[in-house]
């Protein structure tokens, strides 16, 4: 056997190693990338409905000007985030706060309730949010592979030497879901 054929084995190995470390990373940064245009589809056609839905409300509850700024202006706020997947996150609980305090005003005007144009946004936001939350969980899905990938041995390296760089997971939960549920039971 040829002593060449040794260290030229183990270069060759080393960069077929390397070259799939490396390729298996760019894939899964895509799938992050791939999935986060899904979340940002999907926030897109929520800030399409939140006009629509507060001129239904003012046309009903115009004396809650207050509520109605303030879903406003977090929409204009969480339209016009583009810095990190952190401060967008930070915007869009707001928006989902200023929302659900609308929902909320609107539950006091029978009328608005019965309305169909208002049932049927609600419906139609309730459906985005659905939407929303499975995008959500796809994206935070890759971001936990990409950043698993990034922290394991021996693709650290890998992820080292090109650059790689951890991906913060897209955390917005309804105020809803935190709320801690009151339950009393009545004796009899």
């Amino acid at each position: 056997m040829n002593p060449i054929l040794i260290p030229v084995g183990i270069l060759v190995f080393f960069l077929l190693w390397v070259i799939l470390n490396y390729n298996a990373l760019v894939r899964i940064r895509q799938q992050v990338r791939e999935s986060w245009s899904g979340i940002d589809t999907e926030l897109k056609r929520r800030y399409d409905l939140i006009p629509n839905l507060v001129e239904t409300v003012k046309g009903y509850a115009a004396h809650e000007r207050e509520v109605l700024q303030d879903v406003t202006e977090a929409r204009a706020r969480a339209q016009a985030s583009t810095g990190s997947i952190a401060s967008q996150s930070v915007d869009e609980k707001a928006l989902v706060a200023s929302v659900d305090r609308l929902l909320a005003v609107a539950e006091g005007y029978p009328e608005l309730k019965a309305n169909e144009n208002y049932l049927a946004l609600q419906q139609e936001l309730a459906n985005t949010e659905n939407r929303i939350q499975a995008a959500r969980r796809f994206f935070n899905a890759n971001v936990r592979d990409l950043n698993t990938r990034i922290e394991v041995f021996p693709s650290n390296l890998i992820a080292q030497t090109f650059g790689f760089e951890r991906e913060g997971f897209f955390e917005v939960e309804s105020s809803k879901v935190r709320r801690v549920v009151d339950i009393s039971f009545e004796e009899s």
